[in-house]
């Protein structure tokens, strides 16, 4: 299923998100500018992703349904809808937010501008990152070589810059779809590894798509990237308020970072949660882990 609404307001509102950033760049100052860059990535794909139509994805034959049973994610890059044109000035906007914000240096963000100058180009690079960056269909790995692919840059500035269309078609294909058997650390729909989970006041554990923020179930604890289970080889640590944990691997050595919704009100929000947890990245890499 997809992500809760962030986008919800009340008449005349700033979306939930865009309020709870600035909340947050006024208690923790040393946050602002992390929080102010989401602030401005939030408008510009909403501002996109509302005039998007909804994407006409036929699941009636049972070879997609099937792809759920094998392992396989079911959205292909043309079942996305992507308008090449909106993309294209999408990926300049975003390439020069992030230059604002020294999140990208000049080099990479006029090479950004040049790419999207060429429709061929632009788009034989975009259907080359969505399969480097998905999940194979054979067996769940990736494409190891990220020097074959888009720079680690061009990588950033697409994935925000598809996100309204990959968000706009996990609406409608998690509404088709039963994913609750899905049992794999990447995401059923679009392939993407989890970027953050979510804890349920249940105490079950919901993996956050990094591309196009559908969420499924996993096991409460295990590794998704390597699926060690073993609890003595998981280093766990939370935030002083309780709010965010990190589940450490210590076979992989790789980290994913959780909102703990049983000590929140709140549904989850993945930019205002990025930034929140923003010192728990730094606390995980400094122990030796990766994200």
């Amino acid at each position: 299923m997809p992500a809760p609404d962030s986008t919800r307001s009340s008449p005349g509102r700033e979306p939930l998100e865009v309020a709870e950033l600035r909340q947050l760049q006024q208690a923790h100052p040393e946050l602002s500018d992390a929080a102010e860059l989401q602030i401005r990535l939030f408008e510009l794909q909403h501002r996109l992703q509302a005039r998007l139509p909804h994407p006409t994805l036929d699941f009636a034959d049972s070879t997609r349904r099937q792809a759920l049973v094998t392992g396989c994610p079911v959205l292909s890059v043309d079942d996305l809808g992507i308008d090449w044109p909106e993309l294209r000035l999408m990926a300049q906007r975003v390439a020069g937010v992030l230059q604002q914000f020294d999140a990208l240096d000049a080099a990479d963000a006029a090479a950004t501008l040049d790419l999207s100058r060429d429709g061929d180009a632009f788009e034989r690079v975009v259907r080359e990152w969505y399969d480097r960056t998905g999940a194979r269909p054979s067996d769940g790995s990736r494409h190891p070589s990220d020097a074959a692919g888009a720079a680690e840059s061009l990588s950033q500035v697409l994935l925000l810059s598809m996100r309204p269309f990959l968000g706009r078609c996990a609406e409608t294909a998690a509404a088709m779809l039963d994913t609750s058997t899905w049992s794999k650390g990447y995401c059923p729909l679009c392939g993407g590894e989890p970027e953050m989970a979510v804890i349920t006041r249940a105490a079950t554990r919901r993996l956050v798509c990094g591309r196009c923020l559908c969420q499924w179930d996993f096991d409460a604890l295990a590794c998704p990237h390597c699926r060690n289970a073993d609890r003595t080889r998981i280093t766990t640590f939370a935030s002083r308020d309780r709010l965010y944990r990190i589940a450490a691997c210590d076979e992989c050595q790789r980290y994913l970072k959780a909102y703990d919704a049983r000590h929140s009100e709140r549904p989850f929000l993945p930019g205002l949660d990025s930034v929140a947890t923003l010192p728990l990245d730094a606390a995980a890499i400094q122990r030796g882990y990766l994200s």
